[in-house]
């Protein structure tokens, strides 16, 4: 089979140089890039590196091989076109349609999926134009992925850095595997909950579970490789951020309900693929708890926790907003999945069989989801990707649905 080909725009920034590992990660994984750079990138980075790691020639301007049509055909041959980095001056000539180099040229003749990443200053990502250029590509169908936060040039930090190059290649791929069927979460805000909360007994033990956020992960990239603006809370994942996906980091159950809460206001949606604790300690010990010789360790009284499926459920931040719930189960698994789903009011609940050596950490799973209005989806075992892919298949149909006070979705 051929293998896919990817057009990889390099723009003028001092990011330029985390494009090559974002090149060998593609061709590497059986992809035929081109890289078009800007005249700006060449500045970055030279010609004969793009050359070599790509296999192709390389050029910026239209003027080059002009028999072939380079302007038209590269876009038009094209599977997928990614920008990395797009700066600023990048982002508007693309929402303007200005074509007067090769990559510009490529923007427009392409048919294919686009995806941008951003770099740039804090400032000039804020700015009010370059947001206005975002919004007008994301409405054409682009995905443009959110700048990571951190160390940008000099001394200053704040959001704009480019994301991690592995980040973004997944991404791509995710955004290659669904091929041309379109962002169809563009436009909306999504959150999800990723990761176990840790409830501290004193300051070094707690009380936790085994959940390795992989699950939540794997939603926060697909729904980012589908349009959407997502804010992922992270509780004791130690994981790498995903591209394009704002982070909230937390610890305890009481700290991920506050969280969720606040980014819940303006959502489409609210995924908790989290493992919120059931209980945390009433007393927390501000020294370590110490063994006495010969004596049993005092009890541990309990306390329950917020339920914040529960909580969101009921009490909506907007009407048409969907909510999508876990159950974790070791036994009875679909009968306890249809009972917490009536007893939480979610729209959708995902339903999986879960143990020490099971799902936990796993890179595949399997589960069933269940929805309010009685429909069931099995997902055979596989990919968590795979699986985050089918509940946002779920959700979309049910976004903007006007409710009657039902929890049906």
């Amino acid at each position: 089979m051929d293998k896919p080909k990817v057009v990889l725009g390099v723009a003028g920034g001092i990011a330029a140089y985390k494009a090559c590992e974002l090149l060998r990660r593609l061709t590497e994984s059986g992809h035929d890039v081109r890289v078009v750079p800007t005249d700006s990138a060449l500045r970055f980075v030279g010609a004969a590196t793009w050359s070599a790691l790509s296999g192709h020639p390389v050029s910026t301007e239209v003027w080059s091989d002009v028999h072939e049509v380079p302007h038209v055909r590269i876009g038009q041959s094209a599977d997928l076109v990614v920008v990395a980095p797009a700066t600023a001056d990048l982002l508007a000539r693309a929402a303007h349609g200005l074509a007067g180099d090769l990559l510009t040229n490529t923007l427009l003749t392409a048919r294919c999926p686009v995806v941008f990443a951003p770099a740039m200053h804090t400032e000039m990502w804020e700015h009010p134009a370059t947001q206005e250029n975002v919004a007008t590509l994301r409405r054409r169908g682009a995905v443009v992925i959110e700048p990571a936060v951190g160390r940008l040039t000099g001394v200053d930090t704040g959001k704009g850095r480019l994301p991690d190059p592995g980040e973004i290649f997944e991404v791509c791929r995710r955004v290659l595997a669904r091929g041309v069927s379109g962002p169809d979460l563009a436009g909306r805000h999504v959150v999800v909950s990723a990761g176990g909360t840790r409830e501290p007994l004193d300051p070094v033990r707690y009380l936790g579970n085994r959940s390795s956020g992989k699950q939540g992960y794997a939603l926060a990239r697909t729904a980012a490789a589908r349009g959407a603006r997502v804010t992922l809370i992270e509780a004791n994942t130690g994981m790498t951020d995903p591209a394009g996906v704002d982070v909230v980091h937390v610890g305890t159950a009481v700290q991920l309900r506050e969280a969720v809460l606040k980014a819940a206001g303006e959502a489409d949606a609210v995924v908790m693929a989290a493992a919120v604790a059931d209980f945390r300690p009433a007393v927390y010990a501000e020294g370590k708890i110490k063994k006495k010789d010969g004596a049993e360790p005092a009890p541990v009284a309990l306390v329950r926790n917020p339920d914040i499926l529960a909580e969101i459920s009921a009490e909506r931040a907007r009407p048409e907003q969907v909510v999508v719930g876990f159950a974790a189960e070791t036994d009875d698994v679909l009968a306890n999945g249809r009972r917490k789903l009536l007893r939480k009011g979610c729209d959708l609940l995902v339903v999986n069989e879960v143990g020490e050596r099971r799902t936990f950490g796993a890179e595949e799973n399997e589960a069933v989801v269940l929805a309010a209005d009685g429909g069931e989806t099995p997902v055979p075992y596989g990919p968590k990707e795979a699986l985050a892919d089918v509940v946002w298949d779920l959700v979309v149909p049910r976004l903007g649905r006007a409710r009657t006070g039902e929890a049906g979705g």
